[in-house]
């Protein structure tokens, strides 16, 4: 996990959101290989190990067919570096390609498939049962069509993402009121972050 991906991350328990506490047992260039993340709200702590976050979640264990990702790049439009984007579930396949068309962005797997491991700094991987990332800190998302048909992940995806940006899917429309969809088509759609 990347060392600097602390400040975005929250504790996946359903209370105020406040950051986590990094106590790092290992790091090898700026990448947390094992550690400790604690929750000062409520004192639940979560291990670091080979690299990976691990809040809760599982691998995705049925994953959908990932989009493509030139799909995934030209939908969420990022246009230049720095930040993060984050791809829950299948839609972490491709991280590599996405990687290379977008330098500098860093990218957040969320519970990927086995076989997608942590690449800090350029892909960190968590695992949790929900987005365990502060409220309008991404510069997209890409759900998973796994996850696309879950309202409760559609509204995560919109919640870590900073307005005006961007979640993509491969799935059914999104009916979540924090979300505009922006075109649909394919069975693949993008949708702008409310402000």
């Amino acid at each position: 996990m990347f060392i600097e991906l602390t400040d975005h991350l929250r504790c996946p328990a359903d209370h105020v959101e406040a950051h986590l506490v990094l106590l790092p047992h290992r790091v090898e260039a700026r990448a947390v290989i094992e550690g400790q993340l604690g929750c000062p709200v409520c004192g639940r702590t979560f291990p670091i190990v080979e690299g990976v976050a691990e809040l809760g979640g599982r691998p995705v264990r049925r994953a959908g067919e990932p989009l493509p990702a030139d799909t995934a790049h030209v939908l969420l439009g990022l246009g230049g570096p720095g930040g993060y984007a984050v791809l829950a579930g299948s839609a972490a396949v491709p991280w590599r390609e996405l990687a290379e068309l977008n330098p500098g962005v860093a990218l957040v797997a969320v519970n990927p498939p086995i076989g997608v491991a942590d690449a800090a700094p350029v892909l960190s991987v968590l695992r949790a049962p929900m987005l365990p990332l502060r409220a309008r800190s991404m510069r997209g998302v890409v759900l998973g069509a796994e996850l696309a048909g879950d309202e409760r992940w559609v509204r995560e995806a919109a919640r870590v993402t900073l307005p005006g940006l961007r979640v993509v899917a491969r799935g059914p429309d999104p009916a979540v009121s924090e979300l505009e969809l922006l075109a649909s088509a394919g069975g693949c759609w993008v949708a702008a972050r409310r402000a």
